[in-house]
């Protein structure tokens, strides 16, 4: 569900209840509750439905993870124990609210048969309930909710209190019933506040006894916490207790304000430890450096506690004392300077406290990054949640019980990976310490500096102490190589890094590398593989290293200068450097046998430099073609400081500066031409920020000019990367399982997001010219070829390391075949307009036009087996010798291309001309036949097999969907067009006796008495069907092949005679094994025979009448049961396979045989046996040796 998502769909919200350790989201319009401690074999998820009101003003598609509230109500348990996320809940209620549009909705019992819903749509200012309409303040309609909390009222079944803060200053109380919501009361926490305040509202103490009347809460305003109580029964009615001011000039109080450099002060979040003592507050700082004159954010935490002696359970205690907080601790620096954020962004981060380690504490920010921060010696260590693929953003966070009753490791909802807990262990050994440097660069332009920088690019993983960058508050939405913190870099890598970077710089200097490699090895520089090898990371530092001449004085003009290409070519010199000193130092012949995916990293760095500098040109192209009034003009743009490549260097610049402290102060173009070894990123922006870059607002001759930029350069980077690798391939590793850069997803995303588009601009091009269609249309071609490279890449290296790939090849299908059929059909408008009208000139230019297009599609469809494409061309054409052409060469594991044209023709009930093709192909076409039996045996009569052929035949005649009415082997499915009729099968059935008689193999008798049996059952049906009344349950069954049981229930339900002997006759034709599986079946039968005659009546006549003894055995023949005993047990009797005596003996020899063992035990449970029990039992044995001068007739041999 996460991964399929709804169509559409892209905000999905999410939390996690620490109480009743149930997890939630909403996709779409549904919502997901589940326990993320169950099992999975035990996990039980609900589904509950928003209501379609509710939805109509909330918008799905917003990118928000955080655009609802909700809170659980726990109806089972009335006191809070530690063990009780062990116990099992069987009645929850839940509360939903959106922020934005404060709608409530309350679940009283979500885990009830049919859970019943009510709501409150406050947008629309009343709500319904039981008692009739509740008026909402027109004036709250323009803020939203920050926090919202709820309790069981007790006393009341499923009722809660609930309260909310809204971001204009007021708590809202609202009571929840079964019934209704009801808004009860409306307090002004603040009659003129700032805007988004109060901030947070938490119970005091987080768990409780149900039966207590009362409960507090603290609220978290601009400056102060406050703290109330509300009466849970039976007024609900709430008053202050106390307020303590957090931001003040006393430094004792909390936060010191009015320090210098200090602009503003910001409470986000406030949390409440388990025992209800230990108050954490999360708060940013706007600060100014005065020396430099740059501006930052400063994240920190502040702790507060009850002041020692204070009884906190007497609410006198707090008319008594004016202050009733104090610091446990000393402020607690997060980020001491991170990069200013606007208040959205502040306001979405939460505060998380308990988990492990002891004192550690968690953030979330609303881009969904999850960050665990710990106080170890005066020093804040920070630990960034990740995962070696994307996981989407992190929706929230909790924490895990443990065994001793305390809070165990940290745990976070992801928008697609689940709940994952994070180790206390990854957060000891992978936290790092923020940075404490000035954002200002001025000075630092030392080497000093820059190996710093260098160490900093890449320090994920790295335990050794040094500056984190913020980082740690990274977008979230980015996929990361490793999950940091677990794979730490050691002493030992410490000293390879060094010693590998030594023996590179003596290389350049003297072009020695003797006895490098034997150092290198003792060292260990072999022992990692992938982005952790110090080949690797000194090939990335060599591609990443900030140019030292650009500098931010002169702008955005930095583009503009031969610099930037000078740059990337020293850089390409250097790696290419790197590359030989690798092979002269034999360090490459280690690294190809020992760590391919190292070694492949290295190359792929080359690539992306390759490809860097080509993007460069690309730029200058388009400059020079603007200043010319050519292709891609631009009338808006004085120089190529505009456009949409412009845009996108600019966005992704901006994304990498944002990440980095040390590039704070840098351009981002600068940024964006250094970070060559993360040009993913190109993509990922492309993928998410594609309609920044082009508006629909844009005029649409400009939204083309835009697309095709965009598309040149995505196709100028795949083919400089995959001409490189051509070109190097020698450098290689060997590729097997090894998937390339730019078959990764991220990249693949990107560029599908742009396709996309462009197939949207496809459907208003009707008004533009003939040229400006084949621009574009090569365009998009061009980047359709480099995509499907990219999935061909991706599934390939998949298959070679066994993984599973059936969603990444279903993708790849989908996909391929949307894109080809779009050129498809641009290509065929193309042909359509060039008989319209025009020259013979002007004709014959358009057919090279035509038949280039055609080619060049022919080429795509052919590499990635777009087996619909090119049907197409060659229907269209009806090229025959094309359509031979390409089913030789492509055959594929399954028949290829062959299969896919026997399908259509198939389809298209064109079965002579397939036929007659696949005579040209008879390993495909026996492939294709496999699955088709209503032509198989056709070919197979044609290859005079003619046993294969009844074998065939008899199945086809006989399929019925999952069932047989005969005991043979299960039919191959296949697809039918329209089912047969009673009377096909019997010609069916026919033909196959005939195949079998041209045949006579080995067990050509049997095959024969099988055929026979079947023909006769067949019959019987038919005969059955007449009996039965001509109404609409008939109809639907009358050319329907019934099963033997089933035929027989229809009998049974018959009271009639004949249909009651057509039931042994079924049974007689069937199997031995049919008999004794259906025993049961056979005895009803008998029962049924015996109710058709009057026993009673029968014997009356007799003795009143006294009739001899050949009178009454007259009589006798011509009941049932006299006529069923001659069929299954007279001297005439014929069956399919063994007798009626091996199943049910028609005697009772003795008395200690079970009742029902005998027809003769079963009709002594006749009503009628104790009085006419000799001549029943007379009937059946003289039926036993009884002739049947009157057999029925069956059909002929030849029928």
């Amino acid at each position: 569900m996460l991964q399929k998502r709804v169509s559409g769909v892209t905000g999905i919200s999410g939390g996690m209840d620490k109480g009743t350790t149930l997890a939630w989201i909403i996709c779409g319009s549904r919502l997901f509750i589940w326990s993320y401690l169950s099992t999975a074999a035990s996990r039980k998820c609900i589904v509950l439905e928003l209501p379609s009101s509710i939805l109509e003003d909330v918008d799905t598609n917003r990118n928000l993870s955080s655009a609802w509230l909700l809170c659980v109500l726990d109806w089972d348990h009335t006191t809070w124990s530690t063990n009780k996320v062990h116990q099992q809940m069987t009645a929850a209620g839940v509360l939903l609210c959106n922020r934005k549009t404060r709608a409530l909705v309350y679940w009283p019992n979500i885990y009830s048969s049919s859970p019943s819903v009510t709501y409150i749509d406050q947008s629309e200012s009343t709500s319904l309930s039981s008692s009739g309409i509740t008026t909402i303040n027109k004036q709250q309609l323009s803020s939203s909710y920050n926090s919202l909390i709820a309790s069981a009222i007790p006393g009341k079944h499923n009722f809660c209190i609930a309260l909310a803060c809204s971001s204009n200053g007021q708590l809202c109380k609202f009571i929840c019933s079964p019934t209704g919501i009801h808004c009860q009361e409306i307090l002004s926490v603040f009659s003129d506040g700032p805007k988004g305040y109060p901030r947070s509202l938490i119970w005091h103490a987080p768990y409780h006894s149900l039966k207590e009347p009362k409960r507090k809460f603290l609220l978290l305003t601009d400056d102060e916490i406050q703290c109330f109580s509300v009466e849970l029964f039976p007024d609900s009615s709430t008053s202050k207790l106390w307020s303590h001011e957090i931001v003040s000039d006393d430094v004792d109080a909390g936060i010191q304000k009015g320090l210098a450099g200090q602009k503003k002060i910001w409470p986000l979040d406030m949390q409440i430890d388990i025992n209800g003592k230990v108050i954490t507050v999360l708060y940013a700082t706007f600060c100014k450096d005065r020396a430099t004159g740059s501006s930052y954010t400063e994240y920190s935490l502040l702790t507060m506690q009850y002041k020692s002696g204070l009884d906190v359970c007497s609410e006198s205690t707090y008319r008594s004392h004016k202050k009733i907080l104090e610091k446990k601790s000393p402020v607690e620096v997060i980020i001491p300077k991170a990069r200013v954020e606007d208040e959205d962004f502040l306001f979405s981060m939460r505060l998380k406290v308990g988990g492990k380690p002891s004192g550690s504490s968690i953030i979330l920010s609303g881009d969904g990054t999850a960050t665990v921060t710990r106080y170890l010696r005066n020093t804040s260590w920070l630990y960034k949640f990740d995962l070696p693929y994307d996981a989407g953003k992190v929706l929230d966070a909790s924490v895990f019980p443990s065994d001793d009753g305390e809070d165990g490791a940290w745990a976070v909802l992801t928008e697609k990976a689940g709940v994952w807990t994070i180790p206390e262990k990854a957060v000891l050994l992978g936290g790092v310490e923020p940075p404490e440097r000035s954002l200002s660069r001025k000075g630092s332009s030392k080497e000093g500096s820059t190996q710093e920088e260098r160490r900093n690019v890449s320090f994920a993983g790295n335990i050794a102490p040094r500056r984190a960058s913020s980082e740690a508050w990274d977008a979230g939405d980015r996929q990361r190589p490793a999950f940091t913190g677990i794979a730490h870099r050691t002493a030992q890598d410490e000293e390879s890094e060094a010693l590998l970077t030594q023996f590179f710089h003596d290389f350049l200097q003297s072009g020695e590398v003797t006895g490098t490699i034997n150092k290198l090895q003792n060292s260990g520089a072999f022992e990692r593989d992938g982005e952790t090898n110090v080949f690797a990371r000194l090939s990335k530092s060599i591609v990443d290293t900030l140019a030292k001449h650009w500098t931010t004085t002169r702008g955005t003009e930095i583009v503009a200068l031969a610099a930037v290409s000078t740059q990337l070519q020293d850089k390409q010199q250097k790696h290419q450097k790197f590359l030989q000193f690798l092979a002269l130092s034999k360090c490459h012949e280690e690294l190809c046998s020992r760590q391919r995916k190292s070694l492949q990293i290295i190359m792929e760095h080359g690539e992306k430099l390759a490809a860097m500098i080509q993007l460069r040109e690309l730029q200058n192209l388009i400059r020079q073609q603007s200043s010319t009034g050519s292709a891609f003009t631009n009338s808006n743009s004085q120089n190529e400081l505009s456009g949409s490549i412009w845009d996108l260097i600019q966005l992704v610049g901006e994304r990498a500066r944002q990440n980095t402290v040390l590039l704070m102060d840098r351009d981002n173009a600068e940024v964006f031409y250094s970070k060559v070894s993360e040009l993913e990123e190109v993509f990922h922006c492309l993928e998410r920020k594609l309609s920044l870059i082009i508006s629909g607002e844009m005029p649409f001759t400009f939204q083309l000019q835009r697309a095709c930029e965009l598309a040149s350069m995505c196709v100028t980077l795949l083919h400089t990367s995959m001409n490189y690798k051509d070109e190097n391939h020698m450098w290689y590793p060997s590729p097997e399982g090894l998937t390339p850069w730019y078959s990764q997803t991220m990249v693949r995303s990107g560029i599908w997001t742009l396709a996309s588009f462009m197939l949207q601009l496809l459907n208003d091009m009707g008004h533009l010219d003939r040229s400006a269609k084949l621009d574009f249309h090569s365009h998009l071609e061009a980047l359709i070829k480099v995509l499907l490279e990219a999935y061909s890449g991706a599934v390939t290296a998949k298959v070679e390391r066994e993984e599973q790939h059936g969603g990444l090849l279903e993708e790849y299908w989908k996909r391929r075949d949307t894109l080809l059929d779009s050129l498809y059909q641009q290509v065929k408008g193309f042909n359509q307009a060039t008989y319209q009208g025009s020259s013979e000139v002007v004709q014959e230019q358009n057919e090279e036009i035509l038949q280039k297009l055609s080619s060049n599609l022919l080429a795509i469809a052919k590499r990635h087996e777009g087996y619909q494409t090119l049907w197409n061309l060659c229907f269209d054409h009806n090229d025959l010798e094309l359509l031979r052409s390409l089913m030789h060469d492509s055959m594929g594991p399954k028949g290829g291309f062959s299969n896919f044209v026997f399908k259509q023709m198939y389809n298209n009930k064109q079965f002579a001309k397939l036929m007659r093709l696949g005579e040209e192909f008879p390993e495909e076409l026996a492939i294709f036949l496999k699955d088709h039996p209503d032509l198989l045996w056709l070919h197979e009569i044609f290859l005079h097999q003619f046993s294969s052929a009844s074998e065939t035949l008899h199945v086809l005649a006989l399929s019925d969907g999952d069932s047989s009415i005969s005991e043979i082997e299960e039919p191959t499915s296949y697809e039918t067009k329209v089912e047969p009729t009673l009377a096909d099968r019997r010609r069916l059935l026919n033909l196959s006796k005939i195949a079998a008689v041209a045949g006579k193999n080995a067990d050509y008798n049997t095959r024969l008495k099988r055929i026979e049996a079947d023909l006769r059952i067949l019959k019987l049906q038919q005969e059955i069907l007449k009996l039965l009344p001509d109404d609409e349950e008939t109809q639907e069954i009358a050319q329907k092949l019934l099963p033997p049981a089933e035929l027989i229930q229809i009998c049974l339900k018959i009271e009639n005679k004949n249909p009651a002997l057509h039931a042994f006759h079924i049974f007689a034709w069937t199997s031995l094994s049919f008999l004794r599986c259906n025993t049961s079946l056979l005895e009803e039968c008998w029962k049924h025979a015996a109710n058709q005659d009057d026993w009673e009546t029968i014997n009356q006549e007799s003795m009143v009448k006294g009739m001899s003894d050949e009178e009454i055995l007259e009589v006798l023949r011509e009941t049932a049961l006299f006529q069923a005993s001659r069929r299954c047990y007279g001297p005439e009797a014929e069956t399919y396979e063994g007798g009626f005596e091996e199943v049910l003996p028609l005697r009772q020899e003795s008395s200690e045989v079970s009742m029902g063992s005998s027809v003769e035990a079963i009709l002594m449970q006749h009503r009628s046996f104790p009085d006419a029990g000799k001549l029943m039992v007379t009937a059946i044995m003289l039926g036993s040796v009884a002739a049947d001068e009157r057999f029925e007739d069956g059909p002929s041999p030849m029928e």
